[in-house]
């Protein structure tokens, strides 16, 4: 059977979850167009891991992917329809498609800058919008799929929870529009998961919260993601899913 492809976004290390879904992805007999950005992470406590990019492709390759690792800064107006023109002559027809990029930088009410809000508009949302709008346009009869992964944050995480809350319509919008087109649309939530953000304090506390008893890893999430893409996770559709080991419950 000929392979498909997936676009998952914001893959630029092996700890993260995109990573995670791309792996299972990979086994489940997909080829996979991974995008990252890591200035990014050059912000973030992890900081760039210079070889995950390269590590991760050549993971993914042995177990019988064909990938493509492209670059871009979501945040900029104009990086997307630049992806999906390079997409679409290196790599060719998407069927499934994966928002796991952010932006996410802690503030509240009072201390959130406009700049920040902004930025976390831009790239959780506006971007979001214009990859799944994209991601339509290219698709063929046979549709496709797409999963958006999101948070349940809200005080003093504000800007990135607004613009996560945005992003959740913007994904039940897609099911509707764009369900003629034999596209689903799903958000996933995963509840706290480690990826290197969380200090001794916050994993403790956060654990004490899960009925398992344990944090969520990346591996807990991606078969999740994994089946929503499959031919029978096509017909859930519309739909905010809690994967987070019962975190919300």
């Amino acid at each position: 059977m000929k392979r498909k492809t997936a676009l998952i976004t914001g893959v630029g290390r092996t700890a993260g979850i995109g990573a995670a879904i791309a792996r299972v992805l990979a086994a489940d007999g997909w080829d996979l167009v991974l995008n990252y950005w890591q200035p990014y992470d050059e912000r973030m406590p992890w900081g760039v891991q210079t070889d995950d990019v390269t590590a991760l492709t050549a993971e993914l390759e042995a177990a019988g992917a064909t990938v493509w690792s492209l670059p871009a800064d979501l945040g900029e107006p104009a990086a997307v329809g630049l992806l999906m023109a390079q997409i679409a002559q290196d790599v060719g027809t998407l069927a499934g498609l994966v928002l796991s990029h952010c932006e996410s930088v802690d503030s509240g009410i009072l201390d959130t800058s406009l700049e920040s809000f902004e930025r976390h508009f831009a790239v959780n949302a506006r971007a979001g919008w214009q990859v799944i709008a994209a991601f339509a346009r290219q698709a063929t009869a046979d549709g496709g799929a797409i999963v958006a992964l999101t948070s349940d944050h809200t005080a003093f995480n504000l800007p990135y929870g607004a613009s996560k809350g945005a992003l959740d319509r913007i994904v039940i919008a897609a099911a509707s529009e764009l369900g003629g087109q034999r596209i689903s649309a799903n958000v996933l939530n995963p509840g706290p998961v480690d990826t290197g953000w969380m200090d001794a304090a916050t994993k403790d506390s956060l654990t004490a919260m899960q009925p398992g008893g344990r944090l969520g890893t990346p591996a807990d999430v991606a078969p999740t993601v994994a089946f929503l893409l499959s031919p029978g996770g096509r017909w859930v559709s519309g739909q905010l899913i809690k994967a987070d080991g019962g975190f919300s419950a």
